[in-house]
């Protein structure tokens, strides 16, 4: 398999809904604010995270994710939730479509420097909870929670 397992599987069965499984860091500071990004792909604000890869287990892909969109290192501290419904699949700005499987991990910082952008993230911020910024359902729900 060369590329990622998305690619990989999209050139399989094109643009059709697919299910798909994340892992999604929910990463607070001291004020417990919870970070978000805002996407490069959908210009919403979402919570980090992205697609486990073969092989991979939901700690590593929630730690990888993290880094590559924020430029944090993270230690996922438990699983907070699982999410899946109809209601929370997305259709991708290209038309793909997608439902999620969402595994949430509470995450603790313990290094990197937070980004101001990166390839996947046009901006990183905290928000409080009672003060989210417009985002998927389902990081909505959870960030709620």
């Amino acid at each position: 398999m060369t590329g990622s397992y998305v690619e990989w599987l999209r050139r399989r069965v094109g643009r059709e809904l697919i299910p798909l499984v994340y892992a999604t860091g929910l990463v607070r500071d001291d004020a417990g604010r919870i970070l978000f990004q805002r996407r490069a792909d959908f210009e919403w604000w979402g919570l980090p995270g992205g697609v486990l890869e073969p092989r991979e287990t939901f700690a590593a892909c929630v730690c990888r994710e993290v880094r590559e969109e924020t430029g944090l290192h993270v230690e996922p501290l438990r699983l907070t939730g699982v999410y899946s419904s109809p209601r929370y699949n997305v259709t991708y700005p290209n038309g793909d479509q997608v439902q999620y499987f969402t595994a949430f991990f509470e995450c603790r910082v313990i290094g990197g420097k937070l980004l101001s952008r990166s390839e996947e993230s046009l901006e990183t911020r905290y928000f409080a909870p009672h003060e989210l910024p417009p985002t998927f359902p389902c990081c909505a729900a959870k960030a709620r929670d």
